[in-house]
């Protein structure tokens, strides 16, 4: 099993916004802390707007925020915007299933119950927990530090 690169970008996208709760960031200094395409970050960003869990403001003073407190999204939940419209195998997709033992498979079942417990996990974790307290994530993701630094070596 992998996760989607978006899955992956929009995780780290609202571990950012949390480490900087409070504030408005933009999309360039999340892509630069994320290791990520701006372009890219975008598409990702327009999803989590859509999903409840991003604000988005446009203009001078635009950005992007936390819509509620990280206490309050569910990392499961976030999951499922990014990856549940992808089959986790070919006969999971009624529409594109070949697969001649698909009436007859005990793999499907076991691999739907893994994928139950697999949500079931992430259900359990909220934003805070992944953000609270972790001084690795906040020295990587603080604005501030992020702007003295750059601030050092330029």
């Amino acid at each position: 099993m992998r996760l989607t690169v978006k899955t992956n970008l929009a995780m780290r996208a609202l571990m950012f916004c949390a480490v900087n709760t409070g504030r408005t960031v933009r999309k360039t200094e999340v892509a630069e802390a994320c290791n990520a395409s701006a372009n890219h970050l975008g598409v990702i960003i327009n999803q989590l707007g859509h999903g409840g869990f991003l604000e988005t403001t446009r203009g001078r003073g635009g950005g992007i925020r936390l819509s509620r407190p990280p206490s309050q999204i569910n990392v499961g939940e976030v999951f499922r915007v990014f990856e549940a419209g992808l089959p986790f195998a070919e006969c999971f997709s009624a529409a594109e299933n070949t697969c001649p033992i698909a009436p007859t498979c005990r793999l499907k079942i076991a691999l739907r119950r893994a994928l139950d417990a697999f949500y079931a996990e992430l259900d359990m974790i909220s934003l805070n927990e992944l953000v609270d307290g972790n001084t690795g994530l906040e020295h990587l993701f603080d604005l501030e530090q992020m702007l003295h630094m750059s601030c050092e070596h330029a």
